[in-house]
């Protein structure tokens, strides 16, 4: 099989939680085809069938928890402050429905991600086989009334374009970037963006309790076996 035609699933999962990368073959037609490089958007998840996927391989994450060496970031995510409370002018906490990031390329339909009693079980999770994003609904909601980080995950792809991609080398703090939810739209600004090697992501910092916080997370473009991107974000204030 040509590794040009491997999917890397992307890494997002609750601290007891091992990720699990699903490689997999996409058929001619399917949504997860190549995409113009400025906007990827897709207004509805494709799934593989069986017969074009192999069978998943899954890494545990029980490392320490620190940044790789290299992370754009200048402070790491416990190092920030507390979030502050959003101004009751925000939209109530409502489910995601878009990301919209333009210095990164970034444009796409987020999907509610449930994972099911044996994904739980397993300590797995397998987002469906997409461009789009996927907003783990275990944990937080963006707007006001927040109360834990809301968790958004994307497929990353080796030699082909994909929007997530782009997040490793365009994505960099202060950047500026919108959420539409099912209540209205909040925008963000990027407080640091980090590569975590994979077995170091389950301990890290980023899957500590902090409302209003905002995280992306895919495969690092440049190692997308041994690496993930995580970009950290909070609400914009200010008008």
């Amino acid at each position: 099989m040509n590794r040009g035609d491997l999917l890397l699933l992307a890494a997002g999962v609750v601290a007891f939680f091992v990720l699990t990368f699903l490689p997999g073959v996409v058929a001619p037609g399917s949504s997860a085809g190549g995409r113009p490089a400025a906007v990827a958007q897709f207004s509805s998840p494709s799934f593989a069938s069986p017969s074009e996927t192999a069978p998943p391989d899954t890494f545990p994450w029980n490392g320490a928890g620190a940044a790789v060496k290299g992370s754009k970031a200048s402070a790491s995510p416990a190092a920030q402050p507390p979030r502050p409370s959003l101004p009751a002018s925000f939209p109530p906490a409502a489910a995601p429905t878009r990301i919209v990031y333009p210095a990164a390329g970034l444009d796409v339909v987020v999907h509610p991600l449930s994972p099911s009693q044996d994904e739980l079980n397993s300590q797995a999770i397998v987002p469906p086989i997409t461009m789009d994003g996927y907003w783990v609904t275990n944990f937080g909601t963006p707007g006001t009334g927040s109360t834990n980080t809301t968790y958004i995950l994307g497929h990353s792809w080796e030699d082909r374009e994909a929007p997530f991609n782009r997040l490793s080398s365009r994505s960099t703090p202060g950047d500026i970037f919108e959420a539409t939810t099912a209540a209205g739209t909040i925008r963000y600004r990027v407080d640091s963006v980090d590569t975590y090697g994979k077995s170091a992501l389950k301990d890290s910092p980023i899957w500590n309790a902090v409302p209003n916080r905002l995280v992306l997370i895919s495969c690092y473009a440049q190692d997308l076996w041994g690496k993930n991107v995580v970009v950290v974000a909070s609400p914009v204030l200010e008008p």
